[in-house]
């Protein structure tokens, strides 16, 4: 059965690449890129827009990038210049593949009784010492809004996620303004994570 975020994404794909792909990103970005190896590997994972793929080829990052929606993965590859991949977090299997991975209001959308099992594929798929920025709507619980089901996260909620994924350190956690013009009222739980690792890899 065809994914429901998928789908909605693929009916709504274009007024949603307009609502996010013009919103500075930079106040975000300043805290995930300095932990990266320069010209490291970033997966956008669940891509949306393209937005962030485009931004982080553009500084010289290499990038792969991923999403559930078919119609949102061809705008965002016509946008970044980047092949995308259609896929589901649930689908995901790299192994250690990349140096960070860009979870920007994607995970969100994952059922809460399958995001530990999400997370671990992320953190799979991270090289030793490899770096994750993940985004949730400030809250706890699940929710459907407008035909978009939300799996909402505090600080609590997130601690007892990383407890049950057991291999991503916590760097950070914060909470931020909706970035969009007019939403900036709606709060989000943003965080870093590390994989365990000594030092970084070559890439």
């Amino acid at each position: 059965m065809k994914d429901i975020i998928g789908s909605y994404y693929d009916q709504h794909a274009q007024a949603f690449v307009d609502d996010t792909l013009t919103v500075d990103m930079t106040p975000l970005y300043s805290r995930f890129l300095p932990l990266l190896p320069p010209t490291g590997h970033i997966l956008d994972a669940g891509c949306g827009s393209g937005r962030d793929a485009h931004a982080f080829r553009d500084l010289g990052y290499q990038v792969s990038a991923c999403d559930a929606s078919p119609t949102l993965a061809h705008l965002a590859s016509v946008h970044c210049g980047l092949p995308v991949q259609v896929m589901r977090f649930q689908e995901i299997t790299w192994q250690e593949r990349f140096d960070g991975i860009w979870a920007c209001a994607s995970l969100l959308h994952v059922p809460q009784a399958e995001l530990t099992d999400a997370l671990s594929r992320l953190s799979a798929a991270l090289k030793p010492a490899g770096l994750l920025y993940a985004s949730f709507k400030y809250g706890q619980g699940e929710r459907e809004h407008r035909g978009r089901r939300f799996t909402d996260l505090d600080e609590p909620g997130l601690a007892e996620l990383l407890r049950q994924v057991g291999n991503l350190v916590e760097l950070e956690t914060w909470t931020t303004g909706d970035l969009r013009p007019g939403r900036e009222a709606e709060r989000w739980l943003n965080t870093l994570l590390r994989k365990p690792g000594s030092a970084w890899p070559s890439t």
